[in-house]
């Protein structure tokens, strides 16, 4: 106990700053609460398709899966989140969407989107994982990530290239695509507001 209290005093702020660290706390959380309720941070949590569609780059991505046959059998993260626990999905599922938001928040999102090593990673992970369990698998289908990196095999996707997103240039390859519009994260009230 009279350890904790050391700490507490420690972390208590001198009488004259208690005012402006309180005043500063509070921006710090409402400056946070709002950032997680505009970037609809809760739908990160599902498997939802339409969930990667919060960020308008990726229609095109959603678009093209929606009409491929993985549509019947795999959500997105069945391909691009790990599968091994829910531990490592969800650390996997965080950092990809830090640097998801770093790269939105900084407007620095390529024209044309491509997969970086630990996603690549993860795919052919998931490839084999998933065409193991439904005995679709060939032999040459056994490559890991760092065999590839070895110059011993070939990723899936260097000989399924359209599977499951068809063929995709650019965010603007399927212009007219049809993509689930994600609500707006303003409440209704400040939307009547902003109306008048």
């Amino acid at each position: 106990m009279k350890r904790l209290l050391k700490i507490l005093q420690f972390l208590t702020p001198p009488p004259n700053w208690r005012v402006p660290v309180i005043i500063l706390a509070g921006m710090f959380v409402g400056i946070s609460v709002y950032a997680f309720i505009v970037s609809n941070a809760v739908s990160y949590m599902s498997d939802d398709p339409a969930t990667c569609v919060n960020c308008h780059v990726m229609g095109t991505q959603y678009a093209t899966w929606f009409h491929s046959s993985h549509r019947e059998h795999a959500t997105c993260n069945d391909c691009h989140v790990p599968q091994d626990n829910i531990f490592k999905q969800y650390y996997f599922k965080a950092q990809d969407g830090i640097r998801h938001a770093t790269i939105f928040t900084l407007d620095t999102t390529p024209e044309h989107i491509v997969m970086h090593e630990a996603g690549q990673r993860v795919v052919q992970a998931n490839c084999q994982r998933c065409h193991d369990h439904t005995n679709q698998f060939v032999t040459s289908g056994h490559v890991s990530f760092d065999h590839v990196q070895k110059g011993e095999g070939r990723l899936c996707w260097d000989c399924h290239r359209d599977v499951p997103h068809g063929t995709v240039r650019s965010t603007g390859s399927v212009p007219n695509a049809r993509v689930p519009v994600p609500q707006s994260p303003m409440p209704q009230w400040l939307q009547n507001i902003t109306k008048q």
